[in-house]
C-alpha cells in the first residue's frame, strides 16, 4: 500500500460548529451526556438555537464543520434539521465544503428521512450502534436491535451517503474476544467509511456506575480489555482502516488529506476553535473555554430574555494549554508536533522532557522522529498514566 500524505489540523484551520440536540426517548445506562426525554420542548428549543446562533455569530471566523450531536438528533423531522442548517450558513461564513454530520441512532430514522437530512444539507452520517450482540445493548440500555442498525446503515447507503461512520463499544462485561470480533466483523461488512471504538467507561452518576459500585456485576479485567484494544487495532488495519486517533478509525483512500477522517473531532484534538450551541454545549476559542447551562428551561429561557445562555467560563493558563496539548497530542497517531509546541508555547518540548522521553522510550512507549513524539500501541494502553508523566 503506497503511504499517503496526512492531512493535520492546525490553529489556523478554519473553526467547527458542535449543535447538541438535548432529546431521548429514554437514557441509555453508561451515557453521561445532558439529554431529557420530555420531547414538548422541541419547538421552543429549535426557536433558542437559532437565537443562540444569531447572538454568538463570529464574524471573524470561517467554519468547515457542523456537527449535529446529542442526545438522539434523529429524533428531528427533516423540517428543524433544514432550519438548523440553514439559519448556520445565514449566521456564521461556512465553505463551500463545510462537512456537515449528524448523529443517527438505529430505530429513530428511515429511508425518507434520511434522504431528507441529505437534501437538508447532511453529508455526513454518525450512527450509534454499540453492538450487535443483543446481550450487550440490554447491558448498554440500547432500544435498537442488531437489524434496526444494519438496516439504518443499508438504508443511508440507499440514500445516497458517501460518509458513513459506525460507533461500536468493547470491554462490556461478559463480552469475549469472538464476539468483539464477530461485532467488528459485522461492522467492516457493511462498508462504513469510519469506525470509533471506544471502551467502555463507567462515568460517575450514571446507573452503570451505580450498578458497579452495589456489585451487580463486575467490570472486564484490565488485561482482557487491553488484549481487545490490541485485537482491534490489528482487526481494523487489515480491514483497511487507518487508525489516527486511540479510538478513531478511518477507511484508507487514494486522496492525500485523508477525507474520511472526522475532520470536525480532529479540530478539538487540535487546539482548532469550535462554537458549542445548545444547552451544556463548550466552546473553546484559545485561551477561552466557557460552556452553556446544562438545562433546556434555563437554556431557552435566558435566550428568550436576549441573554446568551452561558453558564461559565474560564480561561486557561500556558501550564494548562500545554498539559492539553500533550494529553491530546498524545491521542493521535501522529502525536505531538514538536515544532508546533515550541510555536504555541515557547519552549522546547524535548528539553523539558529530556528525562521523560528518555524513560519512556527506554520503556518502549513512545516513538521520537524530528518532528514527531507519538504513543506506540503498548504506550497507547497507558495513555493517561503516561500523560500525567508530563506533569
Amino acid at each position: 500500500m503506497n503511504k499517503m500524505k496526512t492531512y493535520i489540523p492546525t490553529q489556523e484551520d478554519p473553526a467547527g460548529i458542535y449543535v447538541h440536540i438535548p432529546f431521548c426517548i429514554k437514557k441509555c445506562s453508561y451515557c453521561d451526556f445532558f439529554s431529557i426525554t420530555d420531547l414538548s420542548y422541541t419547538d421552543n428549543f429549535i426557536r433558542a438555537l437559532i437565537q443562540e446562533m444569531s447572538m454568538i455569530r463570529k464574524d471573524s471566523l470561517q467554519f468547515d464543520t457542523l456537527y449535529i450531536g446529542g442526545g438522539t438528533p434523529s429524533l428531528l423531522d427533516v423540517r428543524p434539521v433544514n432550519q438548523i442548517i440553514g439559519a448556520a450558513h445565514q449566521f456564521f461564513e461556512m465553505l463551500p465544503d463545510t462537512e456537515i454530520t449528524m448523529e443517527i441512532n438505529p430505530g429513530t430514522a428511515n429511508l425518507d428521512r434520511l434522504k431528507g437530512y441529505q437534501d437538508a444539507g447532511v453529508n455526513r452520517i454518525n450512527v450509534g450502534v454499540q453492538s450487535f450482540q443483543l446481550e450487550n445493548l440490554k447491558f448498554l440500555g440500547r432500544l435498537h436491535s442488531s437489524k434496526d442498525a444494519e438496516r439504518v446503515i443499508k438504508h443511508a447507503q440507499q440514500a445516497g451517503f458517501m460518509n458513513i461512520g459506525l460507533d461500536l463499544i468493547y470491554g462490556i462485561p461478559g463480552q469475549t474476544p469472538k464476539a468483539w470480533l464477530n461485532d467488528l466483523k459485522t461492522a467492516t461488512d457493511l462498508g462504513p467509511d469510519h469506525l470509533a471504538c471506544y471502551m467502555l467507561t463507567y462515568e460517575a452518576g450514571t446507573p452503570l456506575a451505580r450498578n458497579l459500585q452495589t456489585g451487580r456485576f463486575r467490570p472486564m479485567p484490565e488485561g482482557l480489555s487491553a488484549d481487545l484494544f490490541e485485537t482491534t487495532i490489528s482487526f481494523l488495519n487489515d480491514a483497511g482502516y487507518v487508525h489516527y486517533e486511540i479510538s478513531n478509525f478511518a477507511r484508507s483512500t487514494s486522496n492525500e488529506f485523508e477525507p474520511k477522517r472526522s475532520r470536525h473531532n480532529q479540530k478539538y484534538w487540535s487546539f482548532v476553535p469550535y462554537l458549542g450551541l445548545g444547552p451544556s454545549a463548550h466552546s473553546f476559542i484559545e485561551p477561552i473555554r466557557w460552556w452553556n447551562y446544562r438545562s433546556v428551561k434555563n437554556y431557552i429561557q435566558e435566550l428568550e430574555a436576549g441573554r446568551l445562555p452561558l453558564e461559565d467560563r474560564e480561561v486557561l493558563t500556558s501550564e494548562q494549554r500545554m498539559l492539553e496539548a500533550i494529553y491530546l497530542g498524545l491521542r493521535q497517531a501522529d502525536g505531538i508536533n514538536i515544532n508546533g509546541f515550541h510555536r504555541r508555547f515557547g519552549v522546547h518540548f524535548t528539553d523539558i522532557f529530556e528525562k521523560t522521553i528518555a524513560d519512556l522510550k527506554k520503556r518502549r512507549f513512545i516513538t521520537m522522529t524530528r518532528n514527531r513524539c507519538a504513543l506506540t500501541r503498548k504506550g497507547m494502553l497507558f495513555l493517561d498514566s503516561i500523560a500525567s508523566m508530563f506533569v
